[in-house]
């Protein structure tokens, strides 16, 4: 049954995908095959009139995408864009599930079941609350028998075999300070909660390569966790989503550039790259600069989809 149903689908899709990967292929922007990078594939926010996926980021290592950060909509096609594999990736990492954190994971796992991956994907994220599903959750109410809105796909969410491809969801903890999540032979993963209004949410640190990259996710700045989750990082990716004087929801849910800059001065961070770039801060780059200059004194980038930052 299983591969009758595997077979079915693959005729269905194998045909049109011919032509998207060839599209996709031409277009591709690659991060090179030496050394790490972090490239950005959504650096914009739920808006689609600024014509940026939503938030995304991919971890390179010599030419291998090794980590996935978020997965908001767009992000799919810059992944086919930047001509990763999913079958190299290590680690799916979730700040949060806001649709333009996560809506298009589904899109990237069922192109990874059409590769040669012959290896469970661990998946980290927030564990939930009355307003979100944790992680768990998450993953079995889009894949899972008998409710999970794509269950036809269930056998990547029930035991498989040794050897076959399954995804493995856990859930982190709340905690108000930097806790290790995961540690292999060549990586480590530090998580911290963060304030982004009444939803669950996590920034990240990705220890590789000797080096240490930062990711804010979305978050007010509350509290002295992401600063110790960023603190001497060789990359932070914050998330620019606010102009400086946000009131109201706005500020209640993201960091205005004062604090982007204070979080990163404090911290000591070799480098900050600008994302999550929502319509009411395009156009504002000179002014928020400006004000994260107050605070910060090292390199200031504002990040576009598919930039590419060499971790030095």
């Amino acid at each position: 049954m299983y591969l009758q149903r595997r077979s079915v689908i693959a005729l269905l899709i194998f045909v049109p995908l011919l032509s998207v990967c060839a599209a996709s292929l031409a277009r591709a922007q690659s991060c090179g095959t030496t050394g790490l990078a972090v490239q950005v594939l959504g650096s914009g926010g739920p808006e689609m009139q600024d014509k940026r996926a939503s938030t995304s980021y991919l971890i390179w290592e010599n030419g291998n995408a090794r980590v996935i950060v978020d997965a908001g909509g767009g992000s799919a096609l810059r992944f086919g864009e930047s001509g990763a594999q999913m079958s190299t990736v290590d680690v799916f990492l979730f700040s949060h599930f806001h649709v333009d954190h996560s809506g298009d994971f589904p899109a990237l796992i069922f192109s990874s079941w059409f590769e040669d991956r012959k290896r469970p994907l661990p998946l980290y994220g927030p564990s939930g609350n009355k307003y979100m599903p944790s992680t768990t959750e998450f993953v079995s109410e889009l894949f899972s028998e008998p409710h999970g809105a794509w269950r036809y796909l269930s056998e990547l969410v029930e035991p498989a075999a040794e050897g076959n491809y399954v995804l493995q969801p856990h859930n982190v903890a709340e905690t108000s300070t930097p806790v290790l999540v995961l540690r292999n032979a060549d990586m480590a993963l530090y998580a911290v909660s963060v304030v982004h209004g009444a939803f669950p949410a996590l920034a990240w640190r990705v220890e590789i390569g000797g080096k240490r990259i930062v990711f804010s996710g979305d978050t007010n700045g509350d509290g002295d966790g992401l600063t110790q989750l960023a603190m001497n990082a060789d990359l932070f990716v914050a998330h620019n989503a606010v102009p400086e004087g946000a009131t109201g929801v706005e500020r209640r849910l993201h960091m205005p550039p004062s604090v982007i800059g204070a979080t990163a001065g404090n911290a000591h961070v070799k480098q900050l790259v600008l994302s999550h770039r929502m319509l009411r801060t395009l156009g504002k780059e000179k002014e928020t600069e400006a004000e994260i200059r107050r605070r910060y004194s090292g390199p200031i980038t504002f990040a576009n989809d598919l930039d590419c930052f060499p971790v030095k």
